[in-house]
């Protein structure tokens, strides 16, 4: 071994509520965890204005704000959080072998991914200038906000057809915006789509522009294929096109679905490998809230421990 590689217990991979919740109950129980915080520290909720339904905060909270409780609970209890990105790894070897920021080589007995997923967006400038201003990625964290209003799904697979339903019980009107002369989703979703009276799909349109001004979003400027452009009246744009899981650099090691999503034994956050954890939406492409996010970061942190005891 190299006199330079640092020997750890538990390395956690990743920085949002399932890498510091892993942090806490890993430090509890006196594994003396190194977080590294990765490319996005605090994950995808640093990008949600308000977070309502995350229990203890009655009056809702700012993802900034939350993560940033998260983050001082893990210190208080002595975990080890550095700035820094995990560019390499070898699961073949133990102590596992990983490499920070192109350089610095750790060797951890056990090892808790949490890296997340990031959310797919369109690639339109007006999706940076309005996040958090009326674009959002997820229906369910956010869909609340646009009570009563219209609003906007872009995509036509299964994750845009649930989050159209799911948002036309809260909303006014909701337009499907949908590149194909169909929808991708599966039957069943597909029906519930054509069933729901407050649902307008907008077939064979693409976004070309998000509108709005200072005070966030207030129209959509779409073409047909025809090349006609027309403009609808909106205030939420949901973009629901899918979402990547951070797991590109374990994929050669760890079992992952055809997507990317790290597979693990139900009821646990174990993976293919002893010793290796997964927990948060790198291994959950169904729920993705904050909250299962955290369960799952506890789940992975005893299970680590338990391992390390044996």
């Amino acid at each position: 071994m190299d006199s330079k590689t640092e020997k750890i217990k538990c390395l956690i991979i990743g920085s949002g509520p399932a890498g510091y919740t892993a942090a806490i109950y890993a430090s509890r129980t006196n594994l003396k965890p190194v977080l590294y915080k990765g490319i996005q520290p605090g994950g995808q909720l640093t990008t949600t204005n308000e977070v309502e339904n995350f229990p203890g905060y009655p009056e809702g909270v700012t993802g900034t704000q939350l993560m940033e409780d998260l983050y001082k609970q893990a210190l208080r209890f002595g975990a080890d959080i550095r700035d820094g990105i995990v560019t390499a790894v070898n699961f073949l070897v133990y102590p596992f072998l990983i490499i920070i920021d192109e350089e610095k080589k750790i060797e951890a007995e056990a090892v808790i991914i949490a890296t997340g997923a990031s959310a797919k967006y369109l690639g339109l400038p007006s999706e940076d200038m309005y996040r958090g201003q009326g674009v959002s990625a997820c229906a369910t964290c956010d869909g609340f906000f646009y009570k009563g209003q219209d609003i906007a799904v872009a995509g036509g697979g299964d994750t845009a057809a649930e989050d159209a339903v799911y948002l036309s019980n809260l909303c006014n009107k909701v337009y499907m915006i949908v590149r194909k002369p169909f929808l991708r989703a599966s039957k069943n979703m597909q029906e519930k789509v054509f069933k729901t009276k407050n649902i307008e799909i907008l077939f064979e349109h693409t976004t070309k522009e998000i509108l709005g001004d200072e005070s966030g979003v207030n129209g959509l400027l779409l073409t047909k294929n025809d090349g006609e452009e027309i403009k609808i009246n909106i205030t939420g744009f949901f973009v629901a096109i899918g979402h990547e899981p951070n797991s590109q650099i374990f994929r050669k090691y760890i079992t992952t679905d055809e997507t990317g999503y790290i597979i693990t034994i139900p009821g646990t956050t174990k993976t293919n490998i002893p010793g290796i954890f997964a927990c948060g939406d790198v291994q959950d492409k169904h729920y993705r809230q904050a909250i299962t996010a955290a369960g799952s970061g506890c789940m992975a942190a005893l299970e680590a421990e338990r391992y390390l005891m044996c």
